[in-house]
């Protein structure tokens, strides 16, 4: 039951996805050196130059860096604890920014199509290819790694996969899948509180977002 339970969690944290890839996108940039504008295309977060008095200046954006007091462990434990949570937000956290990326890439596509039945339709079609997608990936999740991923979808979207589910797949099935959840002792309504109890959590991803761990 309880490898069930993992498997339904991440199946519907799988259909939140709904499609996309987890790729990195490229950003264009303008950058205005002086009387002349100049387009340059860009990785994330960095831009190769700009053109002033007909020099090339070479312009660098920094990561920002995040610096915490080192932690002391009061035992082998807690230090295994944590090094359990760094490695499972390393696994989780991508799939937490893809879901969030890719629902802002479906809501513009299906604002586009002509009534509900296009989008249902469209959304039905989605969900079949991201079974062949995701869940080869998604069943090698283990059930906390779940409920980490409900989580961290709740920090990266701004609301809980509850809602987000509601929003997608209906309230009856949004419903169904949060009370087979709550068997086992998991919630999609599940809320991110980085200054409580999931300080420790955020201290993490911010580490990890940065490179530092």
């Amino acid at each position: 039951m309880m490898k069930r339970c993992r498997y339904a969690i991440l199946t519907l944290l799988a259909l939140l996805c709904l499609a996309g890839s987890a790729a990195a996108q490229k950003q264009r940039l303008t950058i205005d050196a002086g009387s002349k504008r100049i387009r340059i295309v860009i990785p994330d977060g960095y831009a190769l130059g700009s053109v002033e008095n007909g020099d090339t200046i070479p312009h660098v954006y920094l990561p920002t860096v995040y610096v915490f007091p080192e932690l002391t462990f009061k035992n082998d434990k807690e230090r295994q604890q944590y090094n359990k949570l760094v490695r499972d937000v390393k696994r989780t956290l991508p799939y937490a920014r893809l879901i969030y990326e890719t629902l802002i890439e479906t809501y513009e596509y299906i604002e586009t199509l002509p009534d509900e039945k296009s989008k249902q339709a469209h959304l039905k079609r989605m969900e079949k290819e991201l079974y062949a997608q995701y869940k080869p990936e998604l069943k090698k999740l283990t059930l906390s790694q779940g409920k980490l991923l409900i989580k961290l979808v709740d920090r990266e979207c701004h609301q809980s996969s509850y809602n987000l589910a509601k929003a997608y797949l209906g309230s009856f099935r949004a419903g169904f899948w949060n009370i087979f959840a709550g068997m086992f002792g998991a919630s999609l309504k599940t809320k991110y509180d980085p200054n409580g109890k999931d300080a420790l959590t955020e201290r993490v991803v911010l580490l990890v977002q940065c490179g530092a761990i």
